[in-house]
């Protein structure tokens, strides 16, 4: 009697693990893909208050490269009038400068909800100044975007400080430092990248023009090899290549481009030799807009 339970248990716990195995198979085999990514190739203030109020400086952990395990996404609604696709611009005031006419082409489409977030001066450089993984960390859940744009610009061309100031010297700046500094950056890029990205979220990173000083211009130059060393690791994430967008023929400064919009040929940079002016912004916001409109049209949209 005794040797007939044990055989029944023993057959039932055979039973029992097969079945596990079979039902973790079949699972395997009818998981849904992770494709809702779309698939690409000095502070003048000493506060740090926006609209939706202080945030304390505090760093976020940086990976040096994408998180092993892929996040769970759910299949995103059709973007339409009813349930239009949410839309986040964040940066500094060089967001602030292309979102408004990003936001009225988008608008057009009447398929999107536009919300823009950028504080002036700020960057990836200085988290005691303006702690952008913090904020976010706070501002996404609020907001909800299935799209992200987001452009940090030349106030990253200094020496990275920590959040509590302190300048390490192997940082401290992005010429002499070139290697070491250029590293960091990349990793604090990555690093939003991968916050911003989460969930299957669509991340669309707007890159810096040159400057018509060739000094500033090498050390802009490599600030965008950190953001495209980042990217290399990240391919879902897109990425508007504004340095090509506003340069010449053989890649030097550029004063003019042409307008896509009429064909002609613009002055599009600002007074100070970096920045872009109105007509450049727009022009910018246009090369954005073709970016989010693939994105929508991939959800499954009409345009």
């Amino acid at each position: 009697m005794v040797r007939r339970i044990v055989a029944a248990v023993a057959v039932l716990a055979v039973v029992l693990v097969g079945g596990f195995g079979l039902v973790k198979a079949i699972g395997l085999l009818g998981g849904s893909s992770d494709d809702g990514v779309a698939q690409g190739s000095g502070p003048e203030s000493t506060a740090a208050t926006t609209a939706a109020g202080t945030v304390a400086a505090t760093t976020t952990p940086a990976p040096t490269s994408p998180p092993t395990t892929v996040p769970v996404t759910t299949v995103p609604a059709v973007p339409s009038k009813e349930h239009p696709a949410k839309v986040l611009v964040v940066g500094d005031s060089d967001a602030g400068a292309f979102a408004p006419y990003l936001k009225q082409v988008l608008d057009k489409t009447g398929l999107v909800a536009t919300t823009v977030d950028y504080k002036v001066s700020s960057g990836l450089a200085r988290p005691d100044f303006f702690d952008w993984p913090a904020h976010l960390a706070q501002t996404v859940p609020e907001v909800g975007p299935d799209i992200v744009v987001v452009t940090f610009g030349g106030n990253d061309t200094q020496g990275l400080a920590l959040a509590d100031g302190s300048n390490p010297s192997e940082w401290i700046d992005p010429v002499t430092k070139k290697d070491t500094w250029l590293v960091e950056y990349a990793k604090r890029a990555g690093s939003l990248m991968d916050q911003l990205g989460t969930g299957g979220r669509t991340v669309v990173w707007v890159g810096i023009p040159n400057d018509i000083d060739p000094v500033r211009s090498e050390r802009l130059g490599i600030q965008n090899d950190g953001v495209k060393a980042a990217l290399a690791l990240r391919p879902g994430v897109q990425f508007v290549d504004t340095w090509n967008l506003f340069s010449s023929g053989n890649g030097g400064y550029a004063e003019y481009a042409i307008d896509p919009r009429d064909g002609e040929g613009k002055d599009v940079r600002a007074s100070d030799g970096f920045h872009l002016n109105e007509d450049g912004a727009e022009i910018l916001a246009v090369r954005i807009a073709d970016v989010i409109k693939a994105d929508l049209e991939a959800r499954g949209a009409t345009i």
